[in-house]
């Protein structure tokens, strides 16, 4: 096949790189395409496709100034300022596992790997436009939001005997089907598919069929068997901790978008899904890890706004509250000044000072200044309505902490109220945090550091049932400090047999497995713990 008939193809080349650029341009024109422009950065690429609308766009992905090619595209796709009628190509010099599933997640019509050949510009310039030009009527029904007029025009085309882009009309038919809520046609039509082929997106919408209509054990077993090919790992990740958190078992979820993130990193949905989720596990550490990866992969991007800085220090403290490590704190804390120091720099117009002053007073109450963290919170006025989920929810736990537990739980269930009201500002994850921390919050009222203390000092004291009271609840919004598990788990030994308490295995079992799963304890820890596990052993107590 010739380019003649694409040679009037209006064709933007986003490439910040001079010899790149000229390769690229020169390689064009050698194909006589002359309707051509360039822009050496994202703004530019912008700006271009604000003016104009292209047939194809080549972009780099491997720009560096501000704004990569990866967060480039995500903005025109997310401003439509280039659509599924719209050509895409990257080109770039890497190759590496991450960027590959960036890339794959994106869904772009192709990726060439630099250097390349005229030749290999040309197949895959052809091959794009050709499909495009052939099903632009469809891709413009899907654009325009007409599902409906798209699924009629695909049966049409789909009628024509060997139709050479079948396979992706019947993948097209499907994804509509699928947003058009018809969820039983579209479980039928990919079965059809799988019968035709075993294509993997057919397997992939069968699947998300499946989970729009509750077969959920179904899909879970097909979504395992994809967990095994390193093609289909990163998506069957992601819908498994998708299907985990609609059925509530967070733990699971946790580990499969962890899982889903290491391999793709830049997706800041799921990463958000996985700081909360970790939240609601009391994985505080794991919490934080997400929302350093959200302010690192968000900057310049769609996702930039001061909450992304603002976000990654409430983690932080969140996370520096849960251990007793002063190293780890003390460096946690010079990571958030520095968060608030870019937060300054990206945003130095932006009105958050009261959320700033929220954070501060957190600060300080983990410094152990709680009269300067109190005269701060003290300042600060009740607002009349809920502007900011997540910095009411921040000044809610400064609240509880700083022992202002009244005013802690009228602002949840404020925040509650809020959430019902407006069912677009909060997901079923955030709603379920939120409740989870009013309840905490309402039955232990010491904040974390003073509760540790407080179970520590009646332990020393020898007023075990005080302790073991006091150290329980300290687990149960701290289950992964293991000095708190350390200790919980003497004393659940020192109270067993005294006034007819029982030996409690299952908390127990919990403690020993935070423990094992942890990777700071010192040696003295570790020679209390072997103690511990021979004296259980000796009174034939099992926590296998």
């Amino acid at each position: 096949m010739s380019v003649q008939p694409f040679i009037n193809t209006k064709i933007l080349i986003v490439e910040e790189q001079p010899l790149a650029l000229s390769h690229m341009k020169r390689s064009l024109e050698q194909l006589d395409f002359r309707n051509l422009k360039f822009a050496e950065h994202a703004q530019a690429a912008i700006e271009h496709c604000r003016i104009e609308k292209f047939d194809l766009v080549i972009c780099s992905f491997d720009l560096t100034k501000r704004q990569d090619g990866y967060q480039l595209y995500e903005e025109l796709k997310s401003k439509r300022l280039v659509r599924n009628a719209t050509s895409f190509i990257f080109v770039s010099a890497e190759t590496s596992g991450e960027l590959v599933h960036s890339v794959i997640e994106l869904q772009p019509d192709d990726f060439l790997v630099k250097p390349f050949t005229i030749k290999e510009l040309r197949g895959r310039i052809e091959r794009v436009l050709k499909r495009k030009r052939s099903l632009k009527k469809i891709y413009t029904f899907i654009d325009d939001g007409n599902d409906s007029k798209a699924v009629k025009l695909i049966d049409i085309e789909l009628d024509k005997r060997g139709h050479a882009y079948s396979p992706i009309l019947l993948k097209l038919k499907g994804e509509a089907l699928l947003r058009l809520n018809r969820v039983k046609d579209a479980k039928k039509f990919y079965k059809s598919a799988l019968n035709l082929q075993k294509f993997t997106w057919a397997k992939i919408g069968l699947i998300e069929a499946l989970i729009a209509n509750n077969e959920d054990a179904l899909a879970q077993r097909m979504l395992k068997t994809m967990l095994e090919r390193s093609e289909t790992r990163l998506i069957a990740l992601d819908l498994l901790g998708r299907l985990e958190i609609k059925l509530s078992q967070f733990e699971t979820a946790q580990g499969f978008l962890s899982e889903a993130s290491k391999i793709a990193p830049r997706n800041i949905d799921r990463q958000k899904s996985l700081s909360r989720i970790a939240l609601i596990n009391h994985d505080y550490e794991r919490s934080y890890h997400a929302q350093k990866d959200i302010a690192q992969y968000a900057k310049h991007s769609i996702h930039d706004s001061p909450e992304v800085y603002l976000n990654a220090v409430r983690a932080g403290i969140d996370f520096a509250l849960s251990t007793d490590q002063t190293e780890q704190v003390n460096r946690i804390t010079r990571q958030t000044q520095q968060y608030l120091g870019e937060l300054k720099k990206q945003f130095p117009n932006a009105d958050n000072q009261a959320q700033i002053d929220v954070l501060n007073a957190r600060i300080h109450y983990l410094k152990d200044e709680s009269r300067n963290a109190r005269k701060l919170i003290e300042q600060l006025e009740d607002e009349p309505s809920i502007r900011s989920v997540d910095a009411s929810l921040d000044k809610a736990k400064a609240y509880h902490e700083l022992g202002f537990h009244h005013k802690a739980q009228e602002l949840f269930t404020q925040i509650v109220a809020h959430c019902e009201r407006h069912d677009n500002v909060s997901d079923p994850i955030t709603m379920h945090y939120i409740q989870q921390q009013q309840s905490e919050r309402r039955d232990i009222t010491m904040g974390p550091k003073e509760l540790n203390n407080h179970a520590v000092n009646q332990f020393n004291r020898g007023h075990l049932d005080m302790a073991l009271e006091a150290f329980s609840q300290a687990f149960r919004i701290m289950p992964k400090n293991a000095s708190i598990a350390l200790n919980l788990l003497q004393c659940l030994l020192d109270n067993t047999g005294k006034n007819g308490q029982t030996f409690n295995s299952t908390l127990a079992k919990k403690c020993v497995s935070a423990l094992n799963q942890s990777t700071t304890l010192e040696p003295e820890q570790i020679t209390r713990l072997d103690k511990l596990m021979a004296q259980l052993n000796e009174m034939g107590l099992s926590v296998d």
